[in-house]
């Protein structure tokens, strides 16, 4: 399983200040000493954390390869194809939200725009994942549009107190891989995913990609980003020994 790092929260921070530090390239580089498999930035349209320069500077340095999160509009579409990062991850967004809330609608204008963007990116060789809750008919969509992959959105399962609550969501979750995995599709997942509730979704053994950010963002305040990256890894290993 590939652990890709989502270092948005590095930007958030100095975004914050308006300075130049910390600097998420450099982050970005610490990540990948520590066993990153790759490296996750969500270009927002409003550009509250990361930035076109860091995009530019990420593309020249990251060795591993970038997923790049943009929405599915044709400004994002065009500097997509501009940067040809590994992979293009198409997510909904919303100026009042503080992070994604959900996955992808795929019905009407949204799927046509979706539908646009995912044929653009493949034209020029790029490949594309949607961001989508583990919803049957959505992946049965997904497929249909072309797309290369799914990230299937763990929010639900991640903010699950209830143990029972919890099962069932990860038992959705890994219905939704098999079916993924069925029509031709590659499975990632993400969203709220921690170093103590990791350990079931890296046992699919259908998914194939885990994006993870603000947990070891966090977590790298007081041990360092390398040693944070280690730390995931192993209990991504463990699950799925």
């Amino acid at each position: 399983m590939r652990l890709f790092i989502n270092i948005d929260h590095v930007a958030t921070v100095r975004q914050a200040r308006r300075t130049d530090e910390p600097d998420p390239v450099r982050a970005a580089v610490l990540a990948e000493l520590g066993g990153a498999d790759g490296i996750t930035v969500h270009l927002r349209e409003d550009r509250r954390h990361i930035q076109d320069r860091d995009v530019d500077l990420l593309i020249q340095t990251v060795r591993t390869g970038i997923n790049l999160e943009i929405a599915a509009v044709d400004a994002m579409v065009d500097r997509a194809i501009d940067w040809r990062p590994v992979e293009v991850t198409l997510v909904p967004e919303k100026r009042e939200e503080i992070t994604t809330e959900g996955g992808l609608q795929l019905v009407g204008p949204a799927a046509d725009r979706t539908s646009s963007a995912v044929s653009r990116l493949t034209a020029a060789d790029i490949r594309t994942s949607l961001f989508i809750s583990p919803d049957p008919d959505t992946i049965r969509v997904s497929a249909e549009l072309g797309a290369d992959a799914v990230e299937l959105h763990t929010g639900e399962y991640a903010n699950s107190t209830d143990a029972k609550d919890r099962a069932l969501e990860l038992a959705r979750l890994r219905e939704a891989a098999e079916l993924a995995r069925d029509l031709g599709l590659s499975v990632h997942a993400g969203h709220g995913l921690t170093y103590e509730n990791v350990g079931p979704v890296a046992a699919v053994e259908t998914c194939e990609e885990l994006n993870i950010g603000h947990s070891v963002i966090s977590r790298s305040v007081f041990v360092g980003i390398e040693r944070a990256v280690r730390e995931m890894q192993e209990r991504v290993r463990r699950a799925r020994a």
